[in-house]
Protein backbone atom coordinates (compact mmCIF):
# COMPACT_ATOMS: atom_id res chain seq x y z
CA UNK A 1 0.00 0.00 0.00
CA UNK A 2 1.19 3.41 -0.94
CA UNK A 3 1.44 5.61 2.33
CA UNK A 4 1.11 9.23 2.45
CA UNK A 5 2.71 12.01 4.38
CA UNK A 6 0.30 13.27 7.03
CA UNK A 7 -1.53 15.86 6.32
CA UNK A 8 -2.95 14.37 3.17
CA UNK A 9 -6.04 13.06 2.50
CA UNK A 10 -6.30 9.95 0.30
CA UNK A 11 -6.50 9.35 -3.08
CA UNK A 12 -9.86 8.24 -4.22
CA UNK A 13 -9.69 6.86 -7.22
CA UNK A 14 -12.85 5.60 -8.56
CA UNK A 15 -14.86 6.72 -5.90
CA UNK A 16 -18.05 8.52 -5.73
CA UNK A 17 -16.04 12.03 -5.25
CA UNK A 18 -14.08 12.10 -8.38
CA UNK A 19 -17.55 11.53 -10.75
CA UNK A 20 -19.02 14.30 -8.99
CA UNK A 21 -16.40 16.52 -9.23
CA UNK A 22 -16.45 15.68 -13.45
CA UNK A 23 -20.13 16.62 -13.16
CA UNK A 24 -19.43 20.00 -11.70
CA UNK A 25 -17.50 20.95 -14.72
CA UNK A 26 -18.58 24.15 -16.25
CA UNK A 27 -20.79 25.04 -13.61
CA UNK A 28 -18.98 28.25 -12.48
CA UNK A 29 -19.11 29.64 -15.79
CA UNK A 30 -23.08 29.04 -16.03
CA UNK A 31 -23.06 30.92 -12.77
CA UNK A 32 -20.97 33.80 -14.03
CA UNK A 33 -23.51 33.91 -16.99
CA UNK A 34 -26.41 34.22 -14.89
CA UNK A 35 -24.50 36.68 -12.47
CA UNK A 36 -23.25 38.92 -15.14
CA UNK A 37 -26.28 39.00 -17.03
CA UNK A 38 -28.16 40.57 -13.78
CA UNK A 39 -24.87 42.98 -13.00
CA UNK A 40 -25.07 43.84 -16.73
CA UNK A 41 -29.42 44.99 -16.52
CA UNK A 42 -28.62 46.80 -13.65
CA UNK A 43 -25.86 49.03 -15.03
CA UNK A 44 -28.18 49.56 -18.18
CA UNK A 45 -31.01 50.47 -15.96
CA UNK A 46 -28.68 52.70 -13.77
CA UNK A 47 -27.38 54.57 -17.10
CA UNK A 48 -30.89 54.63 -18.52
CA UNK A 49 -31.86 56.36 -15.14
CA UNK A 50 -29.16 58.91 -15.45
CA UNK A 51 -30.24 59.96 -19.08
CA UNK A 52 -33.71 60.70 -18.12
CA UNK A 53 -32.62 62.66 -14.99
CA UNK A 54 -30.08 64.70 -17.17
CA UNK A 55 -33.19 65.42 -19.99
CA UNK A 56 -35.34 66.23 -17.13
CA UNK A 57 -32.84 68.80 -15.62
CA UNK A 58 -32.08 69.57 -18.99
CA UNK A 59 -36.04 70.51 -19.60
CA UNK A 60 -35.92 72.66 -16.14
CA UNK A 61 -33.30 74.67 -17.13
CA UNK A 62 -34.49 75.34 -20.78
CA UNK A 63 -37.65 76.65 -18.70
CA UNK A 64 -35.80 78.76 -16.34
CA UNK A 65 -33.86 80.48 -19.03
CA UNK A 66 -36.92 80.88 -21.32
CA UNK A 67 -38.76 82.60 -18.74
CA UNK A 68 -35.98 84.68 -17.81
CA UNK A 69 -35.71 85.97 -21.62
CA UNK A 70 -39.03 86.48 -21.37
CA UNK A 71 -39.07 88.76 -18.48
CA UNK A 72 -35.60 90.67 -19.46
CA UNK A 73 -35.99 90.98 -23.12
CA UNK A 74 -39.30 92.21 -25.26
CA UNK A 75 -39.34 89.20 -26.80
CA UNK A 76 -42.26 87.29 -28.19
CA UNK A 77 -43.23 83.51 -27.77
CA UNK A 78 -41.63 82.80 -30.80
CA UNK A 79 -38.11 83.95 -29.84
CA UNK A 80 -38.44 82.32 -26.18
CA UNK A 81 -39.59 78.68 -28.23
CA UNK A 82 -37.14 79.25 -30.33
CA UNK A 83 -34.18 79.83 -27.26
CA UNK A 84 -35.61 76.75 -25.36
CA UNK A 85 -35.78 74.17 -28.42
CA UNK A 86 -32.46 75.08 -29.43
CA UNK A 87 -31.00 74.22 -25.51
CA UNK A 88 -33.04 70.97 -25.59
CA UNK A 89 -33.98 69.40 -29.34
CA UNK A 90 -36.22 66.81 -27.33
CA UNK A 91 -38.70 69.52 -26.73
CA UNK A 92 -40.97 70.51 -29.83
CA UNK A 93 -42.77 74.57 -29.94
CA UNK A 94 -45.63 72.72 -29.66
CA UNK A 95 -44.54 71.74 -26.01
CA UNK A 96 -43.56 75.00 -24.94
CA UNK A 97 -45.92 77.52 -23.44
CA UNK A 98 -45.70 81.10 -22.83
CA UNK A 99 -48.51 83.29 -20.69
CA UNK A 100 -48.48 86.65 -19.44
CA UNK A 101 -50.39 88.37 -16.61
CA UNK A 102 -52.63 89.85 -16.17
CA UNK A 103 -54.43 88.23 -19.26
CA UNK A 104 -54.28 90.68 -22.62
CA UNK A 105 -51.69 92.25 -21.76
CA UNK A 106 -48.82 90.93 -24.23
CA UNK A 107 -51.47 91.41 -26.76
CA UNK A 108 -50.85 95.44 -27.87
CA UNK A 109 -46.97 95.43 -29.89
CA UNK A 110 -47.24 99.47 -28.70
CA UNK A 111 -47.22 98.65 -25.13
CA UNK A 112 -44.53 95.87 -25.67
CA UNK A 113 -45.98 93.79 -22.82
CA UNK A 114 -44.75 96.60 -20.87
CA UNK A 115 -48.06 96.27 -18.34
CA UNK A 116 -47.85 92.53 -17.98
CA UNK A 117 -46.71 91.94 -14.00
CA UNK A 118 -45.52 88.10 -14.39
CA UNK A 119 -44.39 85.70 -16.99
CA UNK A 120 -44.88 82.03 -16.82
CA UNK A 121 -43.26 79.56 -19.45
CA UNK A 122 -44.67 76.07 -19.14
CA UNK A 123 -43.40 72.78 -20.52
CA UNK A 124 -45.76 69.79 -21.58
CA UNK A 125 -46.37 66.58 -22.48
CA UNK A 126 -42.71 65.99 -23.47
CA UNK A 127 -41.67 61.88 -23.35
CA UNK A 128 -38.41 59.85 -23.25
CA UNK A 129 -37.64 57.03 -25.04
CA UNK A 130 -35.31 54.65 -23.56
CA UNK A 131 -32.33 52.91 -25.29
CA UNK A 132 -32.51 49.57 -22.91
CA UNK A 133 -32.41 46.45 -25.77
CA UNK A 134 -35.44 44.19 -25.57
CA UNK A 135 -37.36 46.78 -23.39
CA UNK A 136 -38.68 49.80 -25.33
CA UNK A 137 -39.84 52.03 -22.89
CA UNK A 138 -41.27 55.62 -23.21
CA UNK A 139 -41.56 57.66 -20.18
CA UNK A 140 -43.33 60.81 -19.41
CA UNK A 141 -41.88 63.72 -17.79
CA UNK A 142 -43.99 65.59 -15.12
CA UNK A 143 -45.13 69.19 -16.84
CA UNK A 144 -42.35 71.62 -15.76
CA UNK A 145 -43.52 75.64 -15.03
CA UNK A 146 -41.81 78.54 -14.13
CA UNK A 147 -43.33 82.20 -13.21
CA UNK A 148 -41.09 84.82 -12.77
CA UNK A 149 -41.95 88.99 -12.36
CA UNK A 150 -41.35 91.23 -15.68
CA UNK A 151 -38.95 93.59 -15.29
CA UNK A 152 -37.39 95.64 -17.90
CA UNK A 153 -33.31 96.14 -17.75
CA UNK A 154 -33.43 98.33 -21.14
CA UNK A 155 -32.43 95.07 -23.15
CA UNK A 156 -35.93 95.61 -25.37
CA UNK A 157 -33.84 97.62 -28.16
CA UNK A 158 -31.29 94.84 -28.55
CA UNK A 159 -28.44 93.41 -26.90
CA UNK A 160 -26.59 90.12 -26.70
CA UNK A 161 -28.74 88.80 -23.75
CA UNK A 162 -32.27 88.89 -26.17
CA UNK A 163 -30.73 87.69 -29.05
Amino acid sequence: MNALPRGFPPRHRGSRWGASRRGQRGAAIVEFGIVAAVLCTLLVGICEFGRVLYYWNTASEAVRLGARTAVVCDADATVIKTRITSLMPLLAASNVNVSYSPSGCDSDADTARNSCTFVTVSVTNVSVQTMIPFVPLTLAMPPLATTLPRESLATSTGGTVCQ
